[in-house]
């Protein structure tokens, strides 16, 4: 049977999939701290993950767990057509050379806000080796979280309008955006050029001017639910945490 392993921070998300994981019988550990207790020390079952991201990978080394992370180049090497926008993967020491405006992130953590940045704008106090992935700035009319596995979409949502979060509206969106937006994400998943880990989430969203592009690739095991169904984002943040022990 797995054992859900809940981050020590309360949110929505986590209740909602506490309640989804309870339902299906599993075991469920929320972690006081930032390490490894002994209930969770040798035990047999399954884990799986679903925590922050800065402190996913040193607790899934210590519970014998290799995660599920998108590629750091993934957007770079994704069809354009896929992606509408250049993308290019750089260090933030040579981003410094940038001079004009340029969307700007690490490729799997928050280590650093994303946003449009020039290059003598980034945040210092960071290692000048690190990779960094720079975009063109594109303005977003509708964007979504999508929980893929194996190449097939079990849930989603909207999660913003205009770079507005949709939590007050109850992550709504019609009929018709949800139509084109699955149109976009099947014929992408169905594109043996496109690779993907067997579970991932998935950000698309419609560009102002250019039509439907990927956002970005998320880790499952950290991802926020944003009103998408918990049992079925549950299936794919299982999968996402391969017992290795």
């Amino acid at each position: 049977m797995p054992t859900l392993v809940l981050t020590p921070r309360h949110s929505e998300d986590t209740q909602a999939l506490w309640k989804a994981a309870a339902r299906e019988g599993w075991r469920i550990e929320r972690l006081s701290g930032w390490h490894v207790p002994p209930s969770l020390q040798g035990i047999e079952d399954d884990i799986v993950l679903y925590v922050e991201a800065l402190f996913g990978p040193t607790l899934a080394e210590a519970l014998g767990v290799r995660l599920l992370d998108p590629p750091q180049d993934w957007l770079v090497r994704l069809p354009y057509r896929y992606a509408q926008r250049r993308i290019a993967l750089t260090t933030l020491g040579e981003a410094r050379d940038i001079g004009h405006p340029a969307f700007i992130k690490p490729p799997n953590d928050k280590s650093f806000p994303a946003a449009v940045y020039r290059g003598s704008e980034l945040p210092q106090g960071y290692d000048e080796d690190m990779p960094v992935l720079v975009a063109d700035v594109v303005s977003w009319r509708l964007e979504f979280r999508c929980f893929v596995l194996d190449r097939r979409l079990l849930t989603y949502s909207i999660y913003a309008r205009h770079g507005e979060p949709q939590q007050a509206s109850g992550f709504a969106s019609t009929p018709d955006e949800d139509r084109a937006m699955q149109d976009f994400v099947h014929a992408l998943l169905q594109d043996s050029q496109v690779e993907l880990p067997q579970a991932t989430v998935l950000d698309v969203g419609y560009i102002e001017d250019a039509g439907w592009a990927c956002v970005e690739l998320n880790a499952a095991w950290g991802a926020g639910l944003y009103g998408c169904d918990a049992a079925l984002a549950l299936q794919v943040i299982r999968r996402a945490s391969v017992t290795i022990r």
